[in-house]
């Protein structure tokens, strides 16, 4: 029943779900309630009322887990790259065992020179937990490539739903109204950062502006 669920979920991003994600689809579900947070450290939040209309954050150097794909869609791009690091994260690495699940999941996008589109090829980085960053287990499979990502400093805003090609570049859109006019951020470049997994309607988002070095 759990496999047919994600199937479904699989389908309305127009990737077909191995029968091989079985097992780790069911290691997810078991370990769904520990999930270890990327640290970071909030400099300054901007907003009106209570609600934090964007955060300014610095994330410290670590290690991470990625894969690149450039498929027709984005959503095709990140689930086939979540599949991959699922495998990964669940038995296939050289311990041999569920490493656990850290959020955010971070998918790194590139815009077009007009910036009206999004280019095909998507980083999806996965951040190893803390009993794994100073010896990464090697993943099994080549695509997998672990880095040591240099610290990073990000102003981020929250939005909830689907992360379609259409509802990022509006919510670009939407943070560079409320920004204003800047340099302090990189034009070009922006992570999407999802913190629950597909099969939630309105999960939690971040759309993440990099700061200038």
């Amino acid at each position: 029943r759990l496999f047919a669920h994600w199937e479904a979920v699989a389908s309305t991003h127009r990737v077909s779900l191995p029968q091989d994600m079985a097992g780790p689809i069911a290691q997810m579900a078991r370990h769904r309630h520990a999930r270890e947070p990327v640290p970071y450290v909030s400099l300054s939040q901007h907003g009106k009322c209570e609600e934090a209309a964007y955060e300014e954050r610095q994330y410290p150097a670590g290690k991470w887990a990625c894969v690149t794909m450039g498929e027709p869609m984005y959503e095709q791009s990140i689930s086939l790259s979540f599949m991959k690091l699922m495998r990964y994260i669940c038995k296939e690495n050289s311990v041999g065992c569920h490493l656990g699940m850290t959020v955010p999941v971070l998918n790194e996008i590139h815009l077009t020179k007009e910036g009206t589109e999004l280019e095909r090829e998507v980083l999806t980085a996965y951040y190893l937990p803390g009993a794994f960053q100073q010896n990464p287990p090697v993943p099994m499979d080549p695509e997998i490539h672990i880095t040591e990502r240099a610290p990073l400093r990000v102003i981020t805003r929250v939005f909830y739903g689907m992360t379609t090609e259409e509802t990022i570049l509006r919510e670009i859109s939407l943070f560079w109204e409320l920004l204003g006019s800047t340099d302090a951020v990189l034009r070009g470049t922006y992570i999407v950062a999802s913190y629950e997994n597909p099969s939630i309607p309105q999960r939690r988002n971040e759309i993440w502006f990099i700061c200038q070095a």
